[in-house]
């Protein structure tokens, strides 16, 4: 293995990204395949007692448990994270949440030892939450915080290339899998991209042994750490949690609406194929890769939340037309509803979010701070949209109300990013970044 670059410099910068990138890339495609097998199967080999609807929302019950447990994965992952740096603890995550996502496609059926079926379902979704709480806030801050000062939305933003990556990855494995099983995709087919992950492991605990530290974390490597920095943040930066609780509110919205829900609702209710929504996963994926390091790019330019807060109001105006799309069950309307929902207005306000959160805590509290930030409104909204939207849809037979559910928190999103201001700035930057306006 070969030596890791000296802190703060180009290679570092680039390595930090790729590292993020790269392990980002293989904890979403855990989460992103366990998301469309609920949504194609889960009801009726762990549910199968629950008819119709009824397994589909038992289904997307069991998804949203792994969100609930991801504000405990940022308080844990996050007080060693902040004590003991960032790259041991990403190594850990990424082995947990392999782990469990292994063990998923071990699990009998329902049919085969009854209610233990959806109870190890439950407790192996619940490992991923809590590996994925503790993730995004380290991937995050090792690019963030090694990046060059005037481009941390660019670099951030390889932090979350790692979401269509890992939906790229996940649609791909899942087509192929269920090309191979045919028929039996609901029998067998559908535990091969879990299986699959085991390799996947192995390949990111091999680059992650390879990134050095953090450079903020080490420039503070002298200091005392907090005793306990989920208590600091709530003392000292409880605004800054919920300001970035807000500002993420409608884009976690805007994404599980468009690749969990839609998924479910145009191949349950509309009767498109499975395997056509499958594939426009992979084109949306596609676009949503290149999109988004892209708008990371932009936002250096035309300012981090200023460019959030454009994004969110889009959202608001977008979201009735993207249903009325969804609603002719035209395979290319659909599929273009769905490319620029995620491609280009979810995107434009997810890509600058590391940057922002970054600066919303200082260094010594930053990873529990970004993580709790940024895992409360996956949680609260990103976890429960599948559910809230499947049972506003059943209960009102439109979905009308979940457009105006998303009109109202694209509002708070970008009230939030109007309040992001910078508080705190990287140590390794601080002289630099005296130079830059504040936007």
């Amino acid at each position: 293995m070969s030596a890791a670059a000296p802190a703060g410099t180009g290679r570092q910068s680039r390595r930090a990204a790729i590292g993020s990138l790269v392990g980002t890339t293989l904890e979403w495609y855990d989460f992103f395949i366990y998301g469309t097998t609920a949504a194609l199967v889960f009801g009726q080999v762990f549910f199968p007692a629950q008819e119709g609807v009824l397994g589909t929302l038992a289904a997307f019950a069991t998804f949203a448990v792994g969100f609930v447990a991801r504000p405990f994965g940022s308080i844990l992952f996050g007080h060693f994270g902040d004590r003991i740096g960032r790259r041991n603890v990403l190594i850990a995550t990424l082995l947990i949440m392999g782990g469990a996502t292994v063990l998923i496609g071990l699990i009998p059926s329902y049919a085969s030892i009854g209610v233990w079926a959806p109870v190890l379902l439950t407790l192996c979704r619940i490992a991923q939450g809590v590996a994925l709480g503790g993730e995004w806030g380290g991937a995050a801050l090792l690019s963030v915080e090694n990046a060059p000062v005037r481009k941390r939305g660019l670099f951030g933003s390889s932090t979350q290339v790692g979401s269509p990556a890992g939906l790229l990855l996940a649609s791909l494995v899942i087509a192929g899998a269920s090309a191979v099983s045919g028929d039996a995709f609901a029998e067998w087919g559908w535990r091969i991209p879990f299986l699959a992950s085991l390799v996947i492991v192995v390949v990111g605990l091999l680059i992650r042994r390879g990134l050095a530290e953090s450079s903020d974390f080490t420039e503070n490597a002298g200091k005392a750490p907090a005793a306990l920095p989920i208590r600091q943040v709530l003392r000292d930066d409880w605004r800054s949690v919920l300001i970035g609780a807000g500002l993420g509110a409608a884009n976690n919205a805007i994404y599980y609406t468009v690749a969990t829900y839609t998924l479910a609702y145009v191949t349950g209710t509309l009767g498109v194929a499975k395997g056509e929504t499958i594939n426009h996963l992979t084109i949306v994926s596609v676009c949503y890769l290149v999109s988004i390091p892209f708008f990371g790019w932009l936002s250096d330019k035309v300012g981090l939340r200023r460019q959030v807060v454009v994004a969110a109001l889009l959202a608001a105006a977008f979201v009735f037309p993207y249903f009325a799309m969804i609603e002719t069950g035209e395979s290319w309307i659909i599929l273009l509803g769905m490319v620029i929902g995620l491609a280009v207005v979810q995107s434009a306000a997810y890509a600058p979010q590391p940057a922002i959160y970054a600066e919303l805590f200082p260094a010594r509290t930053r990873y529990t701070g970004a993580s709790l930030a940024y895992a409360l409104p996956t949680t609260v909204i990103g976890g429960t949209a599948p559910f809230v939207a499947t049972w506003l849809h059943a209960e009102t037979g439109s979905n009308t109300a979940m457009a105006w559910y998303v009109v109202g928190l694209s509002l708070l999103a970008a009230g939030c990013a109007a309040l992001a201001h910078r508080r705190h700035a990287a140590a390794s930057s601080a002289v630099a970044e005296k130079e830059i306006p504040v936007v």
